[in-house]
């Protein structure tokens, strides 16, 4: 039986959120930060980019499926094209959660896809399986 990773300090996982929605943006970087992520945000799919091509290392990314700029699956496309950011988990978030777009997502190497509205709690445990921490007693309510 694996032994869960403790969870690393507080500030040490970064994660990039790429949301155009001002409400649901600020709500997951509340979320995220409240929980001890270094959060920073994208508010389209070219500032993402931006993100991305630039030297932050992010443990994790946050991709809205529907954004201006480019789509959250466009820019997915790209992150798996970059040798540094190939194996980055990505989580895709959408409001339609049609078949078609989950199943382009996961061929494209999204780690998940997550329909909204979503649970907080439920992104969180699945944002700490994929970076392998444990965060029994850990939980912090927003």
């Amino acid at each position: 039986m694996a032994v869960p990773t403790p969870p690393r300090p507080a500030g040490s996982i970064r994660v990039m959120v790429a949301e155009d929605e001002p409400h649901i943006r600020r709500i997951l970087v509340t979320l995220l930060e409240a929980q001890g992520f270094r959060v920073d945000v994208a508010r389209d799919g070219n500032e993402a980019l931006e993100f991305l091509d630039g030297p932050a290392a992010y443990d994790a990314v946050l991709l809205d499926l529907l954004m201006p700029g480019h789509t959250g699956l466009e820019v997915l496309e790209q992150i798996r094209g970059m040798s540094r950011r190939e194996l980055t988990p990505v989580l895709l978030l959408s409001a339609k959660g049609q078949d078609a777009d989950r199943d382009r997502a996961f061929e494209l190497g999204a780690a998940d896809f997550l329909t909204k509205p979503f649970s907080p709690k439920k992104l969180i445990n699945r944002l700490d399986q994929l970076l392998g921490q444990s965060r029994e007693g850990n939980w912090r309510d927003v």
